[in-house]
């Protein structure tokens, strides 16, 4: 019986290229996720910002103009609370008003 590795390379450059190709696609998923809460806080910050300034409709036209939207809104004294999603993250921003007065409608 004459023992002949021709081909065996073949399954393991296939099982090589199978494996790399599922690496592949969970960094990317993972980078998509990692870009989405970038986004989330970003977009939180602002409306958070607006909010504080000028009401809940500036905090959801800021939310809106940075792909994200607006899932909650609070006026807590000075304080305006927003959650703001983006895809599939949630981020969560708080910012205070100056000056002592409440935001606007």
């Amino acid at each position: 019986m004459v023992c002949d590795d021709r081909g065996q390379a073949t399954p393991v450059v296939a099982a090589v290229v199978v494996l790399a190709a599922i690496v592949a696609l969970a960094l990317a998923r993972a980078g998509g996720v990692a870009v989405d809460g970038a986004r989330a806080r970003t977009a939180a910050d602002a409306a958070a910002l607006a909010g504080a300034a000028e009401g809940r409709a500036a905090a959801g036209a800021l939310a809106a103009a940075n792909d994200g939207t607006l899932v909650d809104y609070a006026e807590l004294g000075t304080d305006v609370l927003v959650r703001v999603r983006v895809g599939s993250v949630t981020a969560q921003a708080r910012a205070r008003q100056e000056g002592g007065g409440s935001p606007g409608p």
